[in-house]
Protein backbone atom coordinates (compact mmCIF):
# COMPACT_ATOMS: atom_id res chain seq x y z
CA UNK A 1 0.00 0.00 0.00
CA UNK A 2 1.62 3.32 -0.99
CA UNK A 3 1.98 6.29 1.41
CA UNK A 4 2.03 9.01 -1.26
CA UNK A 5 -0.63 11.45 -1.21
CA UNK A 6 -3.87 11.56 -3.12
CA UNK A 7 -3.64 13.71 -6.00
CA UNK A 8 -5.59 17.02 -4.98
CA UNK A 9 -7.54 16.57 -9.09
CA UNK A 10 -8.34 12.55 -8.32
CA UNK A 11 -12.02 12.79 -9.43
CA UNK A 12 -14.75 15.03 -8.51
CA UNK A 13 -14.65 16.58 -4.53
CA UNK A 14 -16.56 15.24 -1.80
CA UNK A 15 -16.35 18.25 0.12
CA UNK A 16 -19.25 20.94 -0.59
CA UNK A 17 -18.54 24.26 -1.92
CA UNK A 18 -17.92 27.03 1.22
CA UNK A 19 -16.87 23.98 3.60
CA UNK A 20 -13.25 24.24 3.00
CA UNK A 21 -14.02 27.75 3.91
CA UNK A 22 -10.98 28.45 7.33
CA UNK A 23 -12.87 28.58 10.68
CA UNK A 24 -13.37 32.32 12.47
CA UNK A 25 -14.07 32.46 15.89
CA UNK A 26 -17.59 34.26 15.71
CA UNK A 27 -18.36 34.22 19.22
CA UNK A 28 -21.21 37.01 19.45
CA UNK A 29 -24.19 37.95 19.82
CA UNK A 30 -26.52 39.99 17.28
CA UNK A 31 -29.02 42.37 19.64
CA UNK A 32 -32.46 42.06 19.14
CA UNK A 33 -32.75 46.20 19.27
CA UNK A 34 -30.00 47.38 16.69
CA UNK A 35 -31.39 51.68 17.69
CA UNK A 36 -27.70 50.56 19.58
CA UNK A 37 -25.71 51.05 17.00
CA UNK A 38 -26.87 54.32 15.48
CA UNK A 39 -27.25 55.88 19.40
CA UNK A 40 -29.97 55.96 21.67
CA UNK A 41 -32.99 55.62 19.53
CA UNK A 42 -34.70 58.29 20.68
CA UNK A 43 -35.81 61.91 19.13
CA UNK A 44 -33.60 65.41 19.49
CA UNK A 45 -36.80 67.13 19.42
CA UNK A 46 -40.61 66.58 19.49
CA UNK A 47 -43.38 68.37 19.57
CA UNK A 48 -47.63 68.81 19.41
CA UNK A 49 -48.89 70.65 16.85
CA UNK A 50 -52.71 71.32 17.89
CA UNK A 51 -55.35 73.45 16.86
CA UNK A 52 -55.70 74.66 20.39
CA UNK A 53 -56.06 78.44 20.31
CA UNK A 54 -53.73 79.91 22.94
CA UNK A 55 -50.24 78.30 24.83
CA UNK A 56 -52.07 78.65 28.53
CA UNK A 57 -55.21 76.05 27.35
CA UNK A 58 -52.21 73.79 26.07
CA UNK A 59 -50.00 74.18 29.10
CA UNK A 60 -53.36 73.82 31.53
CA UNK A 61 -53.94 70.25 29.66
CA UNK A 62 -50.68 69.13 29.97
CA UNK A 63 -50.73 70.06 33.71
CA UNK A 64 -53.83 68.28 34.03
CA UNK A 65 -52.03 65.31 32.06
CA UNK A 66 -48.86 65.93 34.06
CA UNK A 67 -46.63 66.49 30.69
CA UNK A 68 -43.74 68.48 31.21
CA UNK A 69 -43.75 70.81 27.79
CA UNK A 70 -43.52 74.47 26.17
CA UNK A 71 -46.62 75.78 24.98
CA UNK A 72 -46.01 78.14 22.05
CA UNK A 73 -48.46 80.15 20.87
CA UNK A 74 -48.35 80.37 16.94
CA UNK A 75 -51.36 81.42 14.50
CA UNK A 76 -52.54 78.57 13.79
CA UNK A 77 -52.59 76.39 17.55
CA UNK A 78 -50.48 76.17 20.22
CA UNK A 79 -47.28 74.13 19.61
CA UNK A 80 -46.32 71.87 22.97
CA UNK A 81 -42.32 71.03 22.67
CA UNK A 82 -41.71 68.21 24.58
CA UNK A 83 -38.94 67.90 27.50
CA UNK A 84 -39.32 64.12 27.84
CA UNK A 85 -38.23 62.79 24.62
CA UNK A 86 -37.02 58.86 26.71
CA UNK A 87 -38.54 55.96 24.99
CA UNK A 88 -42.16 56.29 23.98
CA UNK A 89 -42.93 59.24 25.88
CA UNK A 90 -43.65 61.62 22.89
CA UNK A 91 -46.55 58.96 21.93
CA UNK A 92 -47.95 58.85 25.27
CA UNK A 93 -47.95 62.61 25.59
CA UNK A 94 -49.62 62.90 22.13
CA UNK A 95 -52.36 59.98 23.17
CA UNK A 96 -53.04 61.74 26.79
CA UNK A 97 -53.69 65.69 24.99
CA UNK A 98 -55.97 64.02 21.93
CA UNK A 99 -57.34 61.94 24.52
CA UNK A 100 -58.17 65.07 26.88
CA UNK A 101 -58.79 67.55 23.91
CA UNK A 102 -61.62 65.01 21.99
CA UNK A 103 -62.66 65.69 18.92
CA UNK A 104 -59.69 67.80 17.88
CA UNK A 105 -56.75 66.12 16.49
CA UNK A 106 -52.76 67.14 16.53
CA UNK A 107 -49.60 65.99 15.38
CA UNK A 108 -46.68 64.48 16.90
CA UNK A 109 -43.56 65.66 14.94
CA UNK A 110 -39.78 64.50 16.28
CA UNK A 111 -36.88 64.95 14.66
CA UNK A 112 -33.69 63.14 15.01
CA UNK A 113 -30.87 64.47 13.01
CA UNK A 114 -32.21 64.98 9.41
CA UNK A 115 -34.79 62.74 9.70
CA UNK A 116 -38.46 63.89 10.51
CA UNK A 117 -41.42 62.20 11.13
CA UNK A 118 -45.37 62.99 11.68
CA UNK A 119 -47.86 61.16 12.77
CA UNK A 120 -51.50 62.52 13.45
CA UNK A 121 -53.49 61.32 16.75
CA UNK A 122 -57.62 61.89 17.88
CA UNK A 123 -59.11 60.73 20.64
CA UNK A 124 -56.34 58.90 22.38
CA UNK A 125 -55.30 56.87 19.35
CA UNK A 126 -52.49 56.84 16.91
CA UNK A 127 -52.85 57.33 13.58
CA UNK A 128 -51.92 57.54 9.70
CA UNK A 129 -47.94 59.00 9.42
CA UNK A 130 -48.31 61.97 7.78
CA UNK A 131 -45.33 63.28 5.10
CA UNK A 132 -43.38 65.76 7.10
CA UNK A 133 -43.50 67.86 3.80
CA UNK A 134 -47.02 68.28 4.17
CA UNK A 135 -47.19 68.96 7.76
CA UNK A 136 -44.11 72.06 7.28
CA UNK A 137 -45.55 72.94 3.54
CA UNK A 138 -49.15 73.86 5.80
CA UNK A 139 -47.36 75.63 8.72
CA UNK A 140 -46.46 79.15 9.32
CA UNK A 141 -42.80 80.37 9.36
CA UNK A 142 -42.47 81.01 12.69
CA UNK A 143 -43.66 76.64 13.17
CA UNK A 144 -41.43 75.33 10.46
CA UNK A 145 -38.07 77.49 12.38
CA UNK A 146 -39.32 75.94 15.75
CA UNK A 147 -39.72 72.17 13.99
CA UNK A 148 -36.34 72.32 11.98
CA UNK A 149 -34.55 73.62 14.92
CA UNK A 150 -33.83 77.11 12.80
CA UNK A 151 -35.16 78.50 16.41
CA UNK A 152 -35.71 77.36 19.51
CA UNK A 153 -38.25 77.71 23.08
CA UNK A 154 -35.48 80.42 23.93
CA UNK A 155 -35.97 82.71 21.44
CA UNK A 156 -39.97 83.13 21.03
CA UNK A 157 -42.17 84.82 23.21
CA UNK A 158 -45.51 83.76 24.81
CA UNK A 159 -44.36 80.40 25.68
CA UNK A 160 -46.42 78.62 29.22
CA UNK A 161 -44.78 76.13 30.97
CA UNK A 162 -46.89 73.30 31.89
CA UNK A 163 -45.26 73.22 35.32
CA UNK A 164 -46.16 76.72 35.97
CA UNK A 165 -49.99 75.60 36.29
CA UNK A 166 -51.54 74.58 38.62
CA UNK A 167 -53.98 71.22 38.53
CA UNK A 168 -56.44 73.56 40.34
CA UNK A 169 -56.24 76.41 37.74
CA UNK A 170 -55.70 73.94 34.80
CA UNK A 171 -59.06 73.04 35.51
CA UNK A 172 -60.55 76.21 35.71
CA UNK A 173 -59.09 77.06 32.61
CA UNK A 174 -60.29 74.32 30.79
CA UNK A 175 -63.90 74.63 32.15
CA UNK A 176 -64.13 78.07 31.19
CA UNK A 177 -62.61 77.48 27.64
CA UNK A 178 -65.20 74.58 27.52
CA UNK A 179 -68.03 76.90 28.45
CA UNK A 180 -67.10 79.62 26.25
CA UNK A 181 -66.65 77.35 23.12
CA UNK A 182 -70.30 76.05 23.50
CA UNK A 183 -71.40 79.44 23.65
CA UNK A 184 -69.53 80.28 20.53
CA UNK A 185 -71.04 77.14 18.90
CA UNK A 186 -74.63 77.80 19.95
CA UNK A 187 -74.30 81.45 18.53
CA UNK A 188 -73.40 80.10 15.37
CA UNK A 189 -69.38 81.89 15.49
CA UNK A 190 -66.65 80.42 15.03
CA UNK A 191 -64.71 77.88 17.49
CA UNK A 192 -61.87 78.00 19.11
CA UNK A 193 -59.44 80.58 17.01
CA UNK A 194 -62.01 82.60 15.38
CA UNK A 195 -60.38 85.96 14.58
CA UNK A 196 -63.43 87.86 13.58
CA UNK A 197 -65.21 87.66 17.58
CA UNK A 198 -68.45 88.70 16.02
Amino acid sequence: MSDSPRPENDGPSSTPPGDDLPDFDLDFEIPDDLSSLTGSGDPEFAALITQIAGAEPLAAASSLAQLDLDAVPTSVGAVGVLKDLAGDAPVQAAMAISQLVRGVPLVLVTRTGEQMTAVRFADGVRGDELAPGLVLGGAPESVVDLLTGATSVADLDGVVGSTSISKFKAVRMLASAARKARRNMGKGEQGLGGKDGA
